[in-house]
Order: C-alpha cells, then structure tokens, then sequence
C-alpha cells in the first residue's frame, strides 16, 4: 500500500497533478456559477413577466429557444460544440470556454428554478409593491426576487454541486480539470485505484464543504426573520 501511494502521490511530484487540477475545477465552477446566477435570473424574470403580464413576448420566445436547446442537449455536447465549432477559429484560453459553457448551461437550469419561485409568490406580494407606489421592475426587485431567493436557496445550492461534478468532463476539451489529474496519474502508473478514490474523496469533501456552508446561510437567514 505505501509503495502504491509512493508511485502515484509522491514520485515525480503526481500529486501536483491533483492540486492543479483542483484549482481548475474551482475557478471553472466559480465563474460558470455566477454566469449561470445572472443568467438565469435574467431569464426567470423575463419569462414570470410574461406570464404575468403578457409583455417581452419576443424575448419570452427567444428564452424557451435557449431553455429547450440546453436542456434537451447533453453538457459534453455542449462544451465539445463551444470549444471545436464556436470557437474554433479563435486561440481563446480553454479555462474560459469551459466557463462559458458550463455557466450557459448552469443558467438554464437556474433559470426555472427562480421563475418556480417567483411564481410561488402570492400574487398579493404584487399587490403590495404596486400599493407602495412601486412599478413592475422595482416590486419585483425590492419585494419578489429577496423573497424568492430564500425559498428557492436549496435547489440552488444543489445546482451548484451538479455543476461542481459536471465539471469533471472538461478533459475532452483536453483541459486539466481535477478528474483529468487522476486519469494522467493513472495512465502513467498503470494503476487505476489510488488515483481515482483520491478523486472521488475530494468531490465528496468539496461537495460537503459546500453543504455545510448552505446550511450555515440557510439557518441565518431563518434567524433573520424571527
């Protein structure tokens, strides 16, 4: 067992390969995150006002466009027709492309799970913006959106740990993500269990990291309502 950890952690510094590859990952799902937040609620609040109001009927349309496009196709599609086909005659930085990829189709889903929750809200919530003397985009801004963000808290942060392991596919673009350290580890040691458990742990330490820290913000902001 030492001898195997020796070959594929500490010969040759492999362990690097983790490390390097975990950076990528984090700064990958990081801003493919926040693309997929303003996204999403850009496209949530266009689609609720729609179906609330009836106006922005062609930007209505070109967001079910964008929604049955991304959600009716594979992630590892997606990237590989960003990267091969979009920008293929660019010499565009491969950390960026995966960004921009992931974030697109991160943003769809976030997308419906905001406008779900906008369409939770009472219609009296509405009501009471317009009372206040607000107009549609302030009552949504000032009274919907800080209400919905609280109820809609958990599905976002499960969004985040889907996205978190999305990621693991960047290597078919040949960029050097956490999973494709592994997979270079084990292809140059023969050796596929070590490698590839390493991996697995860090996803699921990542992965519960992050779970706490929602819990953490979700039992503040319970306590902020008392």
């Amino acid at each position: 067992m030492a001898e195997k950890f020796y070959q594929n952690f500490i010969k040759d510094d492999r362990w690097k390969y983790l490390t390097d590859g975990l950076l990528t990952t984090l700064e990958i799902t990081l801003f493919a995150v926040l693309i997929g937040i303003l996204l999403g609620f850009l496209v949530a609040v266009i689609r609720s006002t729609y179906e609330k109001t009836g106006k922005l009927k062609i930007l209505n349309f070109i967001c079910n466009v964008y929604l049955t496009i991304i959600r009716g196709t594979p992630v590892v599609v997606q990237l590989l027709i960003t990267y091969f086909v979009i920008f293929a005659a660019f010499d565009i930085n491969k950390v960026l492309v995966a960004i921009l990829a992931f974030g697109i189709n991160s943003g769809a889903y976030v997308a419906e799970i905001i406008r779900g929750g906008i369409l939770s809200i009472d219609n009296g919530q509405f009501e009471a913006g317009r009372s206040l003397g607000f107009n549609y985009p302030q009552t949504m801004i000032y009274i919907i959106l800080p209400q919905v963000f609280k109820n809609v808290l958990p599905a976002l942060a499960n969004e985040f740990i889907v996205l978190l392991k999305e990621t693991s596919v960047a290597g078919y673009i040949a960029l050097q993500d956490l999973t494709k350290g592994g997979d270079i580890i084990r292809s140059q040691t023969y050796s596929a269990t070590m490698p590839l458990l390493a991996v697995a742990a860090i996803y699921l330490v990542l992965v519960m990291i992050f779970t706490y820290l929602v819990k953490c913000l979700e039992r503040r902001l319970r306590n902020s309502e008392r």
